[in-house]
This record gives structure tokens, sequence and C-alpha cells, in this order.
């Protein structure tokens, strides 16, 4: 016998099951990251944002921003919070850099830091080395803090890498911000945070850096680390970012970038992604006052089945505003890469120069890449331009490099180095650059 069915009554019962669902997960992880309540304005910040996330759901592809990244493999796995494991870190250490902050599933780990021999000016630490006063000024104080990943992290909030430079310091070396996540027999969760002020007319080099434990046997530990960076480029000052990310063939990354730049200011990104089941970054950057510069410089590896998503803001709100942005994807087997990169130039921004350049390569029939760059532009008196191309290894160029002596194998390899070394070759250190490349061989060979 046919039983009749009312659609329309089957359709809201499954959206409100999908939801109900849905927030179930939010809920876990937020019982998972909470910790326990303190007194003084830091609880209250963690509350504010604990309040966020009850009334919030994890994207799914019906929104915009997400519809190319399929966050259903991450809702599968029910996460703890990681804790502090002793971990050595020989493999890891960068021979050119001499200060670093370690942290271990997000917790401090001040006996594999080296703050010493710090300039006059600079201050490298946790939240302890930095006042109230200033932290309130700037923690959790960035354009996009109500979105549903970010939100989670503040309202785990209970410590921070910190990185404040003061007037007119000049940084010489890079200061390199190391966090390792490390699974048990239950999948971990981490939420590393980062607060980077750059006072007037200072200038400082940062390596940020993900990955897990070096020392893993297991390539398929289940980890995820949700991230967030707030970088505050004060009038005249210069801030050279680097970041990188290289997690497990089954971790899960999503990073959150907000720059808030005053006018003057400098800010430069190179920001590499290797690896992950699903790693997304969101790149926003906020112009709040005149002649800005803006460079982007973005590389994304992916392989299997692996998703790699990066997803840029710039808003450009004020005159004479300098803009530029090269996104690569590097895409083999059945992997897909994404890349959505928005500027926007409201009136106000008379005299902008904004350009964006996306370039995709696949290695394989399988492979696909979705890319959306976008300009949304009123003002009417300001050069901008953005394009985006998708290619395969060519035959023609192949040939060549064997016409030279050069096998078929090293001659795709060699090609590939070549797309990668782009966007590699800006980064300051030349340790991470070779170790980076070694990375893109190996990931492009299978």
């Amino acid at each position: 016998m046919t039983i009749p069915v009312n659609v329309e009554t089957f359709h809201e019962t499954s959206l409100q099951k999908n939801l109900l669902d849905r927030d179930a997960f939010v809920t876990d992880l937020l019982n998972s990251v909470t910790t326990k309540k303190q007194d003084g304005w830091l609880q209250d910040l963690r509350d504010v944002a604990a309040n966020w996330v009850r009334h919030s759901v994890i994207p799914n592809t019906r929104e915009e921003e997400w519809r190319f990244t399929d966050l259903s493999p991450l809702k599968q796995v029910n996460f703890n919070l990681g804790t502090f494991q002793e971990n050595s870190i020989k493999d890891l250490i960068l021979p050119e850099v001499s200060q670093r902050l370690v942290f271990v599933n997000g917790v401090y780990a001040p006996n594999l830091s080296n703050t010493e021999n710090l300039p006059s000016g600079l201050i490298v630490g946790n939240l302890d080395v930095l006042s109230g006063e200033v932290l309130r000024k700037y923690l959790a104080q960035a354009e996009g803090a109500n979105e549903v990943f970010t939100a989670l992290n503040t309202a785990g909030l209970c410590d921070a890498a910190v990185v404040w430079v003061g007037k007119n310091v000049v940084v010489e070396t890079p200061i390199h911000l190391l966090f390792i996540s490390v699974s048990g027999e239950s999948a971990t969760i981490s939420q590393p945070r980062v607060l980077v002020v750059a006072e007037c007319g200072s200038q400082v080099s940062l390596i940020e850096e993900y990955t897990n434990r070096p020392d893993a046997e297991n390539a398929e530990e289940v980890y995820f680390t949700n991230g967030v960076t707030e970088i505050w480029v004060n009038e005249n000052a210069q801030v050279s970012h680097n970041r990188i990310v290289w997690e497990g063939d089954a971790a899960f990354h999503v990073g959150k970038t907000a720059v808030t730049q005053a006018r003057y200011s400098r800010y430069f990104c190179n920001a590499v992604t290797v690896g992950g089941k699903i790693s997304r970054h969101n790149l926003e950057i906020l112009q709040t006052g005149e002649q800005t510069e803006t460079t982007l410089n973005g590389l994304t590896v992916v392989a299997d089945n692996q998703l790699g998503d990066t997803h840029s803001a710039i808003a450009l709100n004020h005159p004479h505003g300098i803009s530029k942005q090269l996104h690569k994807c590097i895409i083999g087997d059945r992997a897909h890469g994404v890349f959505n990169g928005k500027v926007f130039v409201p009136k106000p921004a008379q005299l902008t120069n904004a350009a964006q350049l996306n370039r995709n390569l696949l290695l394989s029939p399988k492979a696909r890449v979705d890319t959306k760059p976008q300009l949304e532009i009123t003002a009417d008196n300001v050069k901008c331009a953005h394009g985006a191309t998708v290619s395969q290894l060519e035959d023609d160029q192949i040939f060549y490099l064997q016409s030279r002596g050069i096998d078929e194998v090293n001659a795709r390899k060699l090609l590939v180095n070549a797309f990668a070394a782009e966007v590699i070759n800006f980064l300051p250190v030349p340790s991470l650059r070779d170790k980076l490349l070694r990375t893109v061989t190996s990931l492009t060979n299978k």
C-alpha cells in the first residue's frame, strides 16, 4: 500500500532535522573548546563569542561563500580539545631564524621557544607579555569577529602568540611562529591564535607555520586546526607575513587572517598551503586610511582527494590604494582547488590601482578547480584588472626539455617546480623555500 506524503511537510521536517544536527555539532565543538570560567575582561570576550556560536551553524554548500567546499566530512568526526604534549622540533627549526614561538595543540611551549636577545622595542611571547589595556584595544577587535569559526576560536581563547613592534622599530630577521598539531587515539581540535601589532613606522617579518608533529608515524591522524590571526599595521608601518600550512592527509584546517591597514602602511603576504583533507583560508584586508600598499601572493598544492580553498577580500575604502594579488593552484589526481578573490573599491576610493590574477595548473584529467576573481567597483577614477587561467602541462614544453636531454618525468617535475617557485621564491628563508619545493615535487608525483 502506498502511503501519501505531504511533500511540504516532509521538506520542513528534513530541514529542521538538518538544522538540529548542525546545531548539535556546533554545540559539541563549543563544549570541547571552552575552558573553565575566569573573572575579567577576557572571560567577557569569550562569553560574547560563545553566544554567537550558539546561534550559528556550520556553513554548507547552499551558501555562496562555501558553494564549492563541503564540510560534511568535518561534521562526521567527534573532536576533543588537544592537550600539550612534549615534542622534538629539531626537524622544524629554521636555521636562519633565531626568535620563535612554539605552540603545541594551541598551548604555549616556552621550553621549545626562543625569545632571547630581542631588540629594544620588540615584544614576543604569549598573552602574558602585554598589558590588559593593549590587549583590549586589539584582541578580537578586527572585522568579521562573528563568523562562526572565528567566534569559536575566541570562545575557547586561553592564550595566543603575540608580536608587538614598537614605534619606528625595524626588526631585521624574521620571527617564526610554529603551531604543531598532535593527535592521539581520538581526533583533536586545536585553536591557535596570533596577535600582531606593528606600531607607527615599524617593520617586521613573520613566518607563521602550521604542521603536525614531525615524528608522526601515521599520516592519517585526524585533527582539526581552527586558527585566527589578527594583524594591525599602523601608520607608515610594514609587515611581511609568510603563512605556511602543511597538514596531514586526514587533517582539517580552517584559518582566518584579518589585517587592518592604516594610512601609508604596507602589508605583504606570501601564503602557501600544502596538503590536508580540507583546508580553507579566509584572508581579509581592511584599509582604514589612504595610500596603503597590499601585496598578496598565494600557492595551493593538493593531490589525492584533497580540497584546498582560498577566499580573499580586500576592502579599499580610501584613495590612492594599491593592491596586487597573484594566487596559484597546483592540482593533481582527483583533488579540488577553489579560489575566490574579492576587491571592493567604493566611490571614496578614487585613484585606486588594483590587480588580481589566478593561475591554475591541472596535473590530472580528473583534477578540478573553481575560480572566481571579483572586482566590485563604484569609484570612477581607478585602474583595476583581474583574470584567471586554467591549464595543463604543455606537450611542446615537455618536448623541448626532452630535446635538451631531460627525460619526461624530470621535465614534468621541472615545469611544476617552476610554476610553484614564482610564489615560493618570495619567502625570506632559503631552507624553507627548499623544503617546500621538495614537498611540491613529492606531492605532484602521486
